[in-house]
C-alpha cells in the first residue's frame, strides 16, 4: 500500500502577517467595489479566515480596516520617491517612476482602490491619507530641483504632473498595461519638462531651473 504524502504542517501566522493578509484581501475587494458594497464576510472570505477574526484585528469594522488598507498602500507609495539627492535630476525621476510604476503593476488592485478612496469614501481621514501621497510625492520633487520655497505656479506645475502620472497609471492599467513600463516611464519624464517648459514662460522661478535641467545632463 502506497503511503499517503504527509499533510503539510499547520503555520500560524504572526500578528503582522495576519494583519496583512487581511489588508491585501481587503485592497483588492475594495479595488473593485464601492466600499459599502463589500462586508466583513467578504473580506474574511477572500483572506480565508472567519469573520470574528477579522474583527479581532479591526474591532472599528469595516472603516477601520479601510482607512488601514489606504494607509497601507499609501505608505508603499510614499517610499517610491525617496531617491537619493545625488546625480542629475532626470535620471533619479526616472528611477523613482520605475518604482512608482512596479507598485502599479505588482498591486494594481490596492493602487486602484488607494485612488478612488478621496472619492468613494467622503471622510476627511480618507481624504487626508490620499492626498497625503500627493503633498509628499510633491515635497520629495520640490527636494529634487532644490527648490525650498516654491512659488504657487511651480507648485501648482508639479501637482498638476503628479495628478497625470495617477490618471496616466490608471489608464495604463485598464489598457493592459500597455505600453511598456518603460516607456510609459520615459513619456511621463518628458511631459515632466514638457510641463515646466510652460510655466518658465510665465514665472522666473521655474525659468531658472529649466535652465539648470538643461545644463544637468
Amino acid at each position: 500500500m502506497t503511503p499517503s504524502a504527509p499533510t503539510p504542517a499547520y503555520r500560524r501566522l504572526s500578528v503582522e502577517e495576519r494583519r496583512s493578509q487581511l489588508l491585501d484581501a481587503a485592497l483588492s475587494l475594495f479595488a473593485h467595489r464601492a466600499p459599502e458594497d463589500v462586508s466583513l464576510d467578504d473580506v474574511a472570505e477572500q483572506a480565508g479566515v472567519s469573520r470574528p477574526l477579522v474583527y479581532r484585528y479591526f474591532p472599528g469594522g469595516k472603516q477601520q480596516l479601510y482607512e488601514a488598507a489606504l494607509r497601507s498602500a499609501a505608505e508603499e507609495l510614499r517610499q517610491c520617491f525617496d531617491e537619493p539627492r545625488e546625480g542629475p535630476l532626470l535620471p533619479r525621476l526616472s528611477r523613482a517612476l520605475d518604482r512608482y510604476l512596479a507598485f502599479v503593476d505588482q498591486h494594481d488592485a490596492g493602487f486602484s482602490a488607494l485612488l478612488q478612496g478621496g472619492s468613494v469614501v467622503e471622510t476627511s481621514r480618507t481624504t487626508a491619507i490620499v492626498d497625503g501621497v500627493r503633498r509628499d510625492a510633491a515635497e520629495h520633487i520640490h527636494s529634487h530641483l532644490g527648490v525650498t520655497d516654491p512659488g504657487p505656479r511651480l507648485r501648482m506645475t508639479i501637482r498638476m504632473w503628479i495628478t497625470a502620472v495617477e490618471a496616466a497609471s490608471l489608464i495604463w492599467l485598464d489598457e493592459d498595461k500597455q505600453p511598456p513600463a518603460a516607456e510609459l516611464r520615459d513619456w511621463l519624464v518628458e511631459q515632466f519638462v514638457a510641463v515646466l517648459s510652460v510655466t518658465a514662460r510665465r514665472d522666473q522661478q521655474t525659468s531658472a531651473l529649466v535652465e539648470a535641467l538643461a545644463a544637468d545632463v
